[in-house]
């Protein structure tokens, strides 16, 4: 009787264990849709980033000091570190 009624227990807590673990799947599907839309729109900024340099090639750079007149560094971006670029 006693070993019926833990058998019947371990049922229960395995079907338990069964429906989070589906709910697990679930989450991992979504994670993985999430990461697939943001890699998708990672690749779509890189691509813009080709054309929008491709097209900076025919531009000639101002010296540094001419660009700070134009580009004041309080409206500047974060200077990058070599890694970064």
């Amino acid at each position: 009787m006693a070993i019926e009624k833990r058998s019947s227990e371990v049922w229960k807590v395995l079907g338990a264990v069964k429906t989070e673990f589906g709910k697990f799947g679930d989450v991992l599907a979504k994670t993985r849709k999430k990461l697939d839309e943001a890699r998708n729109t990672i690749d779509q900024a890189e691509v813009r980033t080709r054309q929008i340099g491709r097209q900076l090639v025919k531009v000639e750079s101002l010296p540094a000091e001419e660009a700070s007149q134009v580009w004041p560094e309080e409206l500047g971006l974060p200077e990058l570190e070599d890694d970064e670029a």
